[in-house]
């Protein structure tokens, strides 16, 4: 079994439909929920479907890097950010090479980097007249957004859409082709272990 954990600093929409994709999968679970925000609404989603949650603090999570003894404990496999808002450290990307993976609401390398994300990517999408827009799964470096592409889903845009409209198709896309991502890196972990 490979296991995963999903770190959400919001409602946690992505996580909620990566949770319904693998429900029943015979090989891949996620095993732990993440925030650094003890009223993220993705708590809520982990206790709706029994999955342990593990509120984490700045101080923590940067500079004792206790989180690394969590994550080894659930043996976890693959971390999922999913609306986690914090730069992950070097010493988890060392600690877990290849096996972080994070979506992002543009279509990188436009539009990433530190203070791109939510609406302010879509408000830049929609300031520069883009014809499209769309989500990228992408493994996570030391730098805001830079990590190799896993994949892109496309949509069209239109004169008409708004940065909320452009948001909600992003999101919708988002919903699609996170939880399929997902589970492709999650077999390709599995078969560099056989």
């Amino acid at each position: 079994m490979l296991n995963i954990a999903i770190f959400a600093s919001g409602g946690g929409s992505n996580a909620e439909a990566i949770i319904r994709h693998l429900k029943d999968h015979a090989e891949l679970s996620v095993r732990l929920i993440v925030s650094n925000r003890k009223n993220a609404g993705v708590l809520d989603r982990a206790d709706r479907h029994n999955i342990e949650k593990l509120l984490i603090d700045r101080k923590g999570f940067y500079e004792e890097k206790n989180i690394i003894t969590r994550l080894t404990t659930a043996k976890i496999d693959l971390i999922v950010l999913a609306g986690f808002l914090w730069l992950i450290p070097e010493y988890l990307i060392e600690h877990f090479p290849n096996r972080i993976i994070n979506i992002h609401p543009a279509l990188l390398p436009k539009y990433g980097g530190k203070g791109m994300y939510g609406h302010h990517v879509h408000q830049a999408v929609f300031d520069n007249k883009e014809k499209e827009s769309g989500p990228t799964v992408h493994y996570v470096n030391e730098h805001y957004d830079e990590g190799n592409i896993i994949l892109q889903a496309r949509c069209p845009l239109t004169a008409a859409d708004q940065p909320a409209d452009i948001a909600r198709k992003v999101l919708r896309l988002e919903h699609q082709v996170y939880p399929v991502a997902v589970e492709m890196v999650g077999r390709f972990i599995m078969e560099e272990r056989n």
